[in-house]
């Protein structure tokens, strides 16, 4: 267990190793009730939302999710975010958990006007993540919904194990699954439930490894208010032309003019392990850091995300990664590192 966010988290429950392994190849289920829950109603919601995220939100249709970044006005990252429609006018947002203070402050900066009520429900609605090739096999054995016909990015109402909750075809894995939020009274239910249906318990360890052999990346580290989504690969997500769009204006330039940097995955040709702020080198010319790094267990080798000019981004080209004063030959691919359907 460790801090995080304001929570305790549980890093691993068995092996970082064993539960990336049955979120591949099984079902693996998550505790993500530390990310927030802020709701939006009312007649305003989508207008107010409109300003603050990078997609066009009253385009979004009802049972709709959509992934996007909240930027602030010269264009950097604060956080990224799902938002999900679930009626007419109502909204919900899921921010990450290291940055929901955060981003709650910046939406109550720019005033909700009186046709929007902002609700934090953090507390009150858990969030478990089942991931895996038999995750939806084992949702649907707990609800009267037919969970397989919902489609990726879809959001829906069901009645599970006596209550109602929202079911999320979404995830931060690179697997099929759901994200399922709940009154938190019935988390202990639900889980219990998930555990006896064969759902193995897993913690940030190894969702931290199958996010990055996803190619997704994580706030804080590869991602932040010094980077802007178009480095970042992230410019289809973001929609700058829109009147009133608080990152508007700066996100046109940025994209017009094209990113200096850009973030790149590599695999490590040596022997070596990348971490998050070693040194990207280009022979003697210190070009990038890394942001993430791991060994990746699905493919059975080391891999990285980083900075580096985009002049360098091709992939193919061959880099060097400081590894404690080695220089260790890696070389840039294509992302995502691992594809579910590539791999079936």
């Amino acid at each position: 267990m460790a801090p995080f966010g304001g929570w305790d988290m549980p890093i691993q429950y068995e092996s970082i190793l064993a539960e990336a392994k049955a979120v591949r190849s099984n079902a693996g289920m998550f505790d993500v009730s530390h990310m927030g829950r802020i709701e939006f109603t009312g007649p305003g919601a989508a207008e107010f939302l409109n300003r603050i995220l990078s997609s066009d939100v009253p385009k979004l249709r009802i049972g709709r999710a959509r992934y996007g970044v909240i930027c602030n006005p010269q264009g950097g990252i604060i956080d990224d975010a799902i938002v999900y429609r679930l009626d007419e006018e109502r909204y919900l947002l899921v921010p990450n958990a290291g940055n929901a203070d955060e981003v709650i402050d910046w939406l109550k900066k720019w005033s909700p006007n009186s046709g929007v009520t902002m609700s934090v429900i953090t507390d009150y609605l858990a969030m478990i993540a089942v991931q895996g090739p038999r995750a939806v096999e084992m949702l649907d054995s707990l609800t009267t919904h037919e969970l397989s016909k919902v489609r990726p990015f879809r959001i829906v109402e069901a009645p599970l194990l006596g209550t109602d909750a929202l079911l999320a075809r979404t995830g931060y894995t690179g697997e099929d699954g759901f994200e399922v939020m709940l009154p938190s009274a019935s988390a202990v239910t639900l889980w219990d439930a998930l555990t006896k249906r064969g759902a193995t318990p897993c913690g940030l360890g190894s969702r931290d490894v199958l996010r990055l052999e996803a190619g997704l990346p994580l706030h804080g580290n590869d991602i932040d208010a010094t980077t802007n989504p178009y480095e970042a690969g992230l410019g289809r997500f973001v929609d700058p032309d829109r009147d009133d769009y608080v990152a508007g204006d700066a996100l046109q330039q940025i994209r017009d003019a094209g990113p200096e940097r850009s973030l790149v995955g590599f695999v490590m040709r040596g022997r070596g392990i990348a971490r998050h702020g070693h040194h990207i080198m280009n022979g003697p010319d210190h070009i990038g850091e890394v942001t993430s790094g791991s060994v990746s267990p699905t493919l059975d080798m080391n891999i990285g995300m980083g900075y580096v000019p985009t002049c360098l981004s091709d992939g193919g080209t061959r880099l060097q990664i400081d590894v404690r004063g080695r220089l260790i030959e890696a070389e840039i691919v294509p992302l995502p590192f691992y594809s579910r359907r590539k791999s079936e």
